[in-house]
């Protein structure tokens, strides 16, 4: 049955597709407080228009000598090396590392030695430790976005570090959310960042930040950086676009900052305290939102709303520097996991940017608007640009390349405490499966997967090909088939996850190990398997424009009238009259 599954999912697969270096993601953060059971969550979808879609787990290693660096890269493979685990050390394939520096520097700013490094769950940036430090991310836009430079030279700063593998040291490393941010700060101050500008959230099980990074073009007031805290008992959400903006001083203990940011900011003329008060920092480095407007604002708008109606937000502003949307808000109602997982599969239903809805939604309700060449940079800001019309971003968008939520549940066992829910593909018809931050390993589905290479072995795979296939008849397919299966799923998944805490209790650390790692493996297996099935039912069930179910004729599904009548049917020929 498999083997016909996988010579069946390759018939439906078109030609290979080139992959964009990408990213235009939404991310989130809700505090313990803010959370019915309280848990701290961190969230991120990575909208990065089929790019390396991989979940990795890296091992933990010795730390000796220098650590490699390399440039941000999204398209497969977006790192080839041996020393970050199998999964990592691509045959025919090599990634040249762009600089290379001490560990011994790493340790004098984080303030102590990690010897061996811990073990991590890895995305196109780090996502989370078996410490349960829990990172996730956004692009934005900055006035100076400068390549990468090794090596200083003239008036060009070293320039070494992007925001993924900031995160991905912050992990390898760091402890508590505080340590992430001494470190990555202290690394961009030491040794340069380049590109766009970046938003990382970083969270333990008690504190929760925003930390947010760009360059600057001088030689020695190079970049900058700010982190503001998360208070306990609120949401947070951030969407292409700097969500920090009064810079606060001394005050550590909720606002830090780079200690090249005011200087810099002063020299560029970019901004004066004197003469124009404390720091605005979107307004200081940033030209505001991505590709067009409301592609940003309208997402934490969204948000908001749906966590707090109560505050009246509205959808409407009047510029892209709007302080209209709180950093941060208190939830009408504390936020369970499948709150936060229906945040992630909104499209605007039931207002009036309603994409299920209109001319462009087709005959079906087809939430998904394809972008062309008349659309521009999907993953850039909106200065100097011609607009010839703009769709409405939705948070769920037809090119995702996976959603995870990082869940830490503070009264756990410490072996089931941490958990990464991962969803590959569309968050709106993914399946959000549980992994223990304490696993061994991860399965090999999971962790393969060229996205200009069908490989029907690869869990991204089989969730972008039902995708896809329900894009026939959008609603009745995800109505009727999709969502009722992808609930019965997560259900069975966290009941499953949650009930681990009484099979590992009073273990020892060794078994329990070996048992949250089963558990990931035959969890993913279950939902991997019953995915396919639903591909197979998908491909028969509505063949060629029909409901054809075993036992019964195929049903004609035909148009709906409201559509029928936007076409020109009605004017086809029913007669035989000449007009």
């Amino acid at each position: 049955m498999k083997r016909l599954f996988l010579c069946l999912m390759a018939a439906c697969v078109a030609a290979s597709v080139t992959a964009l270096p990408a990213q235009a993601c939404t991310t989130m953060i809700a505090t313990p407080g803010a959370t019915s059971d309280g848990s701290m969550m961190v969230t991120h979808s990575d909208d990065d228009e089929l790019g390396d879609q991989r979940l990795v787990f890296v091992p933990a290693r010795e730390q000796e000598g220098l650590r490699k660096i390399y440039a941000a890269a999204y398209a497969y493979p977006r790192i080839v090396t041996d020393d970050r685990g199998p999964a990592y050390d691509t045959p025919g394939k090599k990634t040249t590392p762009l600089a290379e520096i001490p560990y011994e520097e790493i340790w004098k700013i984080l303030g102590r030695k990690q010897e061996t490094s811990l073990t991590y769950f890895d995305g196109n940036y780090g996502i989370m430790n078996e410490k349960n430090l829990m990172f996730g991310e956004c692009t934005n836009g900055a006035n100076y976005e400068p390549q990468a430079n090794p090596k200083a030279s003239g008036s060009k700063p070293r320039r070494i570090f992007y925001s993924s593998e900031l995160s991905r040291i912050a992990l390898e490393n760091c402890v508590t959310a505080r340590e992430a941010i001494r470190l990555m700060g202290g690394l961009i101050d030491k040794y340069g960042f380049f590109s766009t500008g970046e938003t990382l959230l970083v969270a333990d099980e008690k504190e929760a930040w925003v930390f947010e990074m760009c360059a600057l073009p001088d030689r020695k007031y190079h970049s900058a950086w700010v982190a503001k805290r998360v208070p306990d008992g609120h949401y947070f959400v951030a969407a292409n676009t700097f969500r920090i903006r009064e810079v606060i001083k001394d005050d550590p203990d909720n606002f830090q900052y780079s200690r090249l940011l005011i200087p810099g900011l002063k020299k560029l003329g970019w901004w004066d305290e004197k003469k124009q008060g404390p720091v605005d920092w979107l307004r200081a480095v940033s030209p505001g939102e991505y590709n067009h407007p409301y592609y940003s604002l309208r997402r934490i708008w969204r948000c908001q709303d749906r966590v707090n109606p109560d505050l009246g937000l509205s959808p409407w502003v009047k510029g892209t520097y709007t302080t209209h949307y709180p950093f941060s808000i208190e939830p009408r109602t504390k936020l369970s996991l499948e709150d936060v997982f229906s945040l992630y599969r909104d499209h605007y239903e039931g207002t009036q940017f309603d994409l299920t809805k209109g001319t462009a939604a087709g005959p079906y309700g087809d939430p998904h608007r394809f972008v062309g060449h008349y659309d521009g940079n999907q993953n850039n800001e909106s200065k100097d640009k011609k607009y010839y019309g703009a769709w409405e971003r939705a948070v769920s968008v037809f090119y995702q390349g996976y959603t995870f939520v990082c869940q830490t549940r503070p009264k756990a066992p410490e072996f089931t405490r941490g958990i990464l829910w991962f969803g590959p593909d569309v968050s709106y018809t993914t399946v959000f499966t549980p992994f223990f931050s304490k696993m061994a390993q991860l399965p090999k589905p999971y962790q393969t997967g060229d996205p200009q290479r069908f490989d029907p072995k690869s869990a991204w795979w089989a969730f972008d090909l039902v995708a896809n296939w329900s894009r026939l008849n959008f609603q009745r397919m995800t109505r009727v088939d999709i969502l009722p299966a992808r609930r019965a799923l997560e259900t069975r998944a966290i009941e499953g996850a949650y009930a681990m805490d009484k099979v590992v209790a009073g273990e020892p650390a060794e078994l329990q190990k070996r048992l949250v790692t089963e558990y990931g493996y035959k969890t993913a297996e279950m939902i991997l398997d019953r995915w396919h099935d639903l591909a197979f039912t998908l491909f028969a069930k509505y063949s060629d424009g029909y409901i054809n179910l075993p036992g019964r004729e195929a049903t004609p599904v035909g148009y709906p009238a409201t559509w029928l009548n936007r076409t020109d049917y009605s004017e086809g020929p029913t007669s035989y009259d000449m007009k």
